[in-house]
């Protein structure tokens, strides 16, 4: 399949009243249609600032960001505020982390879904009106000059409530009916990212980021949501940027994997290829952290060191000082990812030979 997104050279500095930190260095990312990609790493590695970047959501003022985020063609990184918002929300959607912060508390679930339905419908037609049924859910407030603020009215029209209740039901909500009516402080966390995903899916994006949606999740529900998400790739026909730390939340769903660090690609791989024959040292790192799950006498092994001061430009690889196959050439050299096979890329010198 044909790329959707195509990220080339981006880099994500935040300057701060002392110094400028860069928390996205130089990447390259490609993701194909209907394809699950997963982003793994430590806290503070960039994940969440590279799915914000795709969709705009940096804060001007102290993000600087260059390179390209080329989605269909178009560069989002070149529109304008009021250009990138046709992209947001409509052809590209974000799952944030926390359920609860991204959902209004004084909005029933009914009406947050609805609204962002009507929200899908205008931007189609390009009008702020475009049909009765949003006539009758969006009133003006005579209070207001400008036309193009509206009041949203509690009254849900009987074919609006029912497309409210088929996204529910396509997120596998049981009783639909009562959720509809319930507030996001009324239901559970689980029940709260469903709700989250119903939301983002009544857009109909072509790409879904989803910056770890299964945090605050118990073990069985987040098996459920993970599931779900897996699927609506074919029922919707959306591709899939999962962002997450755990690479066992990414082995059960992913198609690829990217593994980064301190900014930076480590590894990029197909998830089979990850598992079975880690590549990278980091990589190998993390996955000897997983616990296996099995009553026996082995140990984890973490990896020694911390994350490198972003604040501070290194010279040779950053993964060098926590290397435990560290070479001469690392210290004073990058690595860039070089390609092992068609599915394969890696950013370490012990394969640059």
């Amino acid at each position: 399949m044909g790329a959707l997104l195509n990220i080339e050279n981006l880099t994500v500095d935040y300057e701060t009243v002392s110094r400028r930190i860069t928390a996205v260095d130089n990447i390259s990312i490609e993701l194909r249609q209907d394809e699950f990609l997963a982003v793994v790493g430590e806290s503070g590695c960039g994940k969440s600032t590279l799915g914000l970047s795709v969709i705009g959501l940096l804060p001007k003022k102290t993000a600087r960001v260059t390179g390209s985020v080329r989605y269909k063609e178009t560069d989002l990184l070149k529109l304008s505020g009021n250009k990138i918002r046709e992209y947001r929300g409509t052809e590209i959607a974000m799952i944030f982390q926390e359920p609860l912060t991204s959902l209004s508390p004084v909005y029933r679930v009914e009406e947050q879904i609805a609204e962002a339905i009507m929200v899908r419908e205008m931007r189609k037609t390009g009008h702020r009106v475009s049909s009765t049924v949003m006539q009758e859910v969006y009133k003006t407030d005579s209070s207001v000059k400008s036309s193009r603020i509206p009041k949203f009215s509690r009254k849900i029209p009987a074919d609006l409530r029912n497309e409210v209740i088929e996204y529910l039901k396509l997120v596998r909500i049981p009783d639909p009916e009562q959720v509809l009516d319930r507030y996001p402080f009324e239901l559970s966390g689980g029940m709260t990212q469903r709700v989250m995903i119903a939301m983002a899916l009544s857009q109909e994006p072509a790409l879904l980021i989803a910056d770890e949606p299964t945090t605050a999740l118990d073990v069985t529900t987040q098996a459920q949501v993970l599931k779900l998400m897996k699927e609506l790739i074919k029922k919707v026909r959306t591709s899939i940027l999962l962002v997450t730390h755990d690479l066992a939340v990414a082995s059960q769903v992913a198609d690829r994997v990217i593994v980064m660090y301190a900014g930076e690609i480590a590894e990029d791989s197909d998830v089979h290829g990850i598992f079975s024959k880690p590549l990278h040292p980091y990589t190998s790192g993390l996955l000897s952290c997983i616990p296996s799950g099995f009553k026996d006498d082995s140990e984890l092994h973490p990896i020694a060191g911390s994350l490198p001061d972003l604040g501070v430009r290194s010279v040779g690889c950053k993964f060098a000082p926590r290397c435990p196959r560290v070479m001469q050439v690392c210290g004073i050299k990058r690595p860039t990812p070089l390609p092992i096979d068609k599915n394969r890329k890696v950013s370490c010198f012990l394969y640059d030979q």
